[in-house]
């Protein structure tokens, strides 16, 4: 194994540890509840990215697929168009007590969307290696320009996010 992935794995054994056997359960729950929205958004030809948010009590307060293409939004990504929705059913553009799950690592400007709304928690499950800003290429939640402390739990149905996007992708290649 290389240096970075023994590096990722130690961080996930380290999050994972932390977890009890219900909330681990929860979060693969909703990350399922995600997982399937991504499929709606591939099956549209979005680029198959699904994102649910949840409040304190793990009640479904919005849902979104990736629209770029539908709504000619360069904007339009899964966790942009969930923030809104949350936002709005909240009356407020801060979420601190919400949980913000997303199949893929979001990119800078979602990433920069979920600091400001001051989301609680965010829980994605495939590391984006081209643009993934909250871990793998950059970490804009922990960098010094960052004015909210987010808490980050990566890889809950890692395999699973993973694999519905390279099969998307190869599908659209061929």
């Amino acid at each position: 194994m290389s240096r970075r992935v023994k590096f990722q794995y130690s961080i996930i054994k380290q999050t994972f540890a932390q977890l009890t056997y219900d909330s681990y359960l929860t979060h693969c729950h909703w990350m399922e509840h995600a997982i399937a929205l991504a499929q709606t958004a591939g099956n549209t030809g979005e680029v198959p990215v699904g994102a649910v948010i949840v409040d304190s009590q793990n009640n479904l307060i919005a849902e979104s697929c990736n629209s770029k293409k539908k709504l000619h939004d360069a904007t339009a990504h899964a966790e942009m168009l969930a923030i809104r929705a949350a936002s709005k059913v909240k009356h407020s553009h801060y979420l601190k007590n919400c949980t913000l799950y997303v199949t893929l690592e979001p990119c800078p400007m979602c990433a920069g969307a979920i600091i400001q709304a001051r989301l609680g928690l965010l829980v994605y499950g495939a590391d984006e290696p081209k643009t993934g800003s909250i871990r793998t290429v950059q970490n804009l939640p922990d960098s010094y320009c960052s004015n909210h402390r987010l808490k980050v739990l990566a890889g809950i149905k890692s395999e699973s996010c993973r694999q519905q996007l390279q099969t998307w992708f190869k599908e659209k290649r061929n």
